[in-house]
């Protein structure tokens, strides 16, 4: 395996603007290869088959989603409470509508996983270390809700960028009055 950190980020990279525009049909190596702007044959060097592309993709959107420690330390910094528990969904929704082309290859992969087993083992291991972590988080930092609350907010926070992404429903809400009804009706929070 071809071993340059960079060049596989730009890879995946460009895997995922090509997913997220021609989804996962429109994902060839050839096609990351041009939408990179590096010769043919390039992603297949560090891509070895589609199944290794996927997966990689994947790993790559949630390192793009990876939350700013800094941030986090000035939140964590707050008594946990319900509007801490409100500005931590909103700095999700930040992050993952920011760049809405990486949402929306996750949801392509998503989908591809319910078709291709080798990649629902990969990016099904990604996404139940993210739940378990985020379980964990809610634990450490005194904020409300145990496991299903979390699930339950991942779900609707899923539908929720689902509708801002793609076709809306439009039901007049905006995302910040569904970030706070998630919290006021998924999680009891008693405030100091």
């Amino acid at each position: 395996m071809v071993r340059n950190p960079e060049r596989r980020r730009l890879l995946a990279d460009a895997g995922l603007r090509v997913l997220a525009e021609s989804g996962a049909r429109g994902l060839t190596h050839r096609a990351v290869d041009t939408e990179a702007g590096v010769p043919t044959g390039t992603a297949s060097n560090y891509f070895r088959s589609r199944d290794a592309l996927l997966g990689a993709l994947g790993e790559r959107i949630f390192e793009r989603f990876a939350p700013d420690p800094a941030v986090v330390a000035r939140m964590s910094g707050r008594p946990p409470g319900r509007e801490l528990f409100v500005d931590y969904l909103r700095y999700i929704l930040e992050r993952t509508t920011a760049h809405p082309e990486l949402t929306r290859a996750l949801i392509e992969l998503r989908l591809e996983a319910a078709r291709r087993p080798e990649l629902a083992e990969i990016l099904g291991t990604t996404l139940r270390t993210g739940y378990r972590e985020d379980v964990a988080f809610h634990a450490t930092t005194g904020l409300p809700g145990g496991p299903l609350e979390i699930a339950l907010l991942h779900y609707a926070m899923d539908g929720l960028l689902l509708d801002l992404l793609t076709t809306s429903i439009n039901a007049d809400v905006t995302p910040d009055q569904a970030l706070t009804a998630f919290i006021d009706r998924l999680v009891t929070v008693e405030e100091p």
